[in-house]
């Protein structure tokens, strides 16, 4: 019997019980020791910059904004393509999302589509580090610093990607992680709010504990938007294996990419230093990307479609623009199995599976096997 193939793995073991434990053990739940000894961890991968843990990747962002000045009567230039929770977040700020385009090639934000958007109401420019690899911060920082307007970064799916040697999170006014169980690394859940600015860090750390820096002090309205110290504890254990968990995904994308025939593989710019958070292919033209995807499920093979419907058609974020990038990418694009563990037969067995399901043109929905 053929073995199945997930299309991503949790990856915790022994270590991250035992460090729940002895947060059990301590009885300090919240935003305590461990939710500070793993910002002092974090802002290692950051160029040294100041870290915030919060509950989730979308609580960086919303916060993030909120503590950067972002507000009602802004607005933020942000792509269409990416997870609905980097426009949400916009959203919740009071700010109106703008959406640009992408570049065909590494589905980042594309500088021409910014640049052709900035406007007398832009805030901001929020950036997102696709599937791992990083945007072109050459041109984006350069946009930005020229128009006068903050840059913010949302890193939630490139925990230890860099352009040009420089770490993402350590461009922007802010960065936002994300440690959502299918990230390069976990806290079962919660984010990561980063920046070199003093001002920034003391609202965001502010606004995500009521307001208060002490109990019943409370200076602003602000959300409970806390890590947990068991959450906290897991990304200690995590955080170390970081590197060598991207190291081996880098490895994975190189066996795909070396042996892949019929579909688009992923570009790396020369410049990044991709971190393959998903490893996303693109079918020929003629192919239906979502029949593909049945058939590698008949066939015990997971996959991941992002994102099917960009935000500038989903109902609460719609917008009439005309970004045919973006619309033509989700149409095609899906992602393969990758994560640590993969092992190099499993790979190759759905490498082959790929190939011959996209090998003619004319493969469509209606011949899957469902």
């Amino acid at each position: 019997m053929v073995n199945s193939v997930p299309q991503t793995v949790v990856n915790l073991g022994a270590a991250e019980r035992r460090a729940v434990d002895r947060v059990l053990r301590s009885g300090k739940l919240v935003q305590g020791e461990e939710v500070a000894a793993f910002e002092n961890e974090f802002s290692a991968i950051v160029a040294g910059r100041g870290c915030a843990a919060v509950n989730s990747g979308t609580s960086a962002l919303h916060l993030g904004m909120l503590a950067a000045g972002i507000g009602p009567g802004d607005e933020v230039i942000v792509p269409a393509f990416t997870y609905a929770g980097t426009v949400n977040a916009v959203r919740l700020t009071g700010a109106r999302p703008v959406y640009c385009d992408i570049d065909e090639r590494t589905y980042c934000a594309s500088a021409e589509s910014v640049g052709a958007l900035i406007g007398p109401r832009t805030a901001a420019i929020l950036i997102v580090h696709l599937f791992g690899h990083p945007a072109d911060m050459d041109a984006l920082s350069s946009l930005a610093e020229r128009a006068g307007v903050a840059l913010f970064e949302d890193a939630c799916q490139a925990h230890g990607a860099a352009w040009r040697g420089r770490p993402v999170g350590s461009f922007g006014t802010f960065a936002a992680f994300s440690f959502y169980p299918t990230k390069n690394m976990t806290t079962g859940e919660g984010g990561m709010i980063v920046s070199a600015d003093a001002g920034v860090l003391d609202r965001a750390r502010l606004l995500r504990n009521q307001g208060a820096r002490q109990a019943y002090q409370h200076q602003i309205v602000g959300f409970n938007n806390r890590m947990t110290e068991s959450a906290a504890a897991i990304g200690r254990v995590q955080l170390p294996n970081l590197a060598r968990w991207n190291a081996a995904r880098r490895d994975l994308a190189r066996r795909y990419s070396a042996v892949l025939s019929n579909v688009r593989a992923p570009h790396v710019d020369p410049a990044a230093d991709h971190v393959f958070h998903q490893y996303s292919v693109r079918v020929p033209d003629g192919i239906s990307r979502d029949g593909v995807r049945e058939e590698l499920r008949a066939r015990q093979v997971g996959t991941g479609a992002y994102y099917p419907v960009p935000c500038h058609r989903l109902e609460p974020l719609r917008a009439p623009v005309d970004l045919p990038v973006t619309d033509a990418v989700a149409e095609t694009i899906f992602a393969l199995p990758i994560f640590p563990t993969l092992r190099r037969k499993d790979l190759l067995r759905v490498a082959r599976e790929v190939d011959d399901l996209t090998a003619a043109t004319g493969y469509d929905r209606a011949s899957a096997h469902v």
